[in-house]
């Protein structure tokens, strides 16, 4: 079996990662990749770039706790796409600015979802997975650095990092069904992350969780103390990676992705669609309705029976 074949999984993700009308075009040149990264503007994120080629992606709306909206789905979409990053990047840190890592959906994203069509709510969940889908394939290592809190799609950005430090204060839940809602298109991160048992426990729960659960279970690698000290265990940890080759990295990822889903080749794209065709379907339910309308209103939503 030739190497080509052997990690030929690629392609499934770029079938699905829907195409961006032809703007394929790297964030940074070959020639000058900090001369490039500085044309680029970007309204959700903080982007820099070191002389030892670590790029720094900050989610920078710390005003609303970092939440995503669908210009920061974009953005990262565009950041962590197969073709675009430059040679030149040899790892990726992953941080939110301000106290709090991300917490989820910003609400007025969230908020618009009520009065679209399932179509409509498709095409964004279809996004919304996408960006996911290419972080987790990104080539090169990527850091997460956790400070405060990690909630719904935060803990899916949390998943996709290949490495993630954390600080003793930071607090992590997987809130969904409390809005009627599930978290499907994080869905296939986190149960790759942590396991089926306790993705079960903690997508039903919606219990918030420590840092101390959070390393047990998986999710995160390494507490340190406060949010201080996540700059001195990232130099710790950068030091360590950019002594090794920037291509046996990106093939020992891609490897163990191979290795801990056996049949990714024929499902990545099936699971991708079934999750993203899943939370848009909850989103025009009656339940889904009422739970997003309830949280905007600051009341309490009102259930129905569960009929199914």
């Amino acid at each position: 079996m030739g190497f080509e074949n052997r990690h030929s999984w690629t392609p499934l993700l770029i079938r699905y990662c829907y195409s961006d009308g032809g703007n394929n075009s790297s964030l940074f040149s070959v020639s000058g990749c900090c001369t490039s990264m500085s044309r680029m503007t970007y309204q959700t994120l903080n982007l820099t770039l070191d002389a030892r080629g670590v790029m720094t992606v900050a989610l920078n709306r710390p005003e609303i706790r970092n939440a995503f909206n669908e210009v920061m789905i974009e953005e990262l979409s565009r950041v962590f796409r197969i073709d675009a990053v430059a040679p030149e990047v040899r790892a990726i840190v992953l941080r939110g600015e301000g106290s709090v890592f991300c917490a989820g959906g910003d609400l007025n994203w969230m908020g618009r979802s009520v009065d679209l069509s399932f179509e409509e709510n498709l095409k964004d969940t279809r996004n919304l997975t996408q960006m996911f889908a290419l972080m987790n394939e990104c080539s090169r290592p990527v850091i997460g650095l956790v400070q405060g809190a990690a909630i719904g799609g935060g803990v899916g950005l949390v998943s996709v990092c290949d490495i993630v430090l954390a600080s003793a204060e930071a607090q992590f839940s997987l809130s969904e069904v409390r809005l009627g809602i599930v978290p499907a298109c994080i869905g296939p991160f986190v149960v790759a992350k942590i396991g089926a048992s306790q993705a079960r426990r903690l997508f039903i729960s919606a219990d918030r969780f420590s840092t101390e659960l959070a390393y047990e279970i998986g999710l995160i690698h390494e507490i340190v103390p406060n949010a201080a000290g996540l700059d001195q265990a990232l130099a710790r940890i950068l030091g360590n990676i950019l002594t090794c080759g920037p291509h046996a990295i990106a093939i020992a990822k891609r490897l163990v992705l191979d290795l801990s889903w056996p049949e990714r080749r024929d499902r990545l794209s099936d699971a991708l669609e079934y999750a993203s065709k899943t939370l848009a379907e909850l989103r025009i339910s009656p339940e889904g309705q009422e739970g997003v309308r309830a949280f905007l209103e600051r009341r309490k939503p009102t259930w129905l029976p569960n009929v199914t």
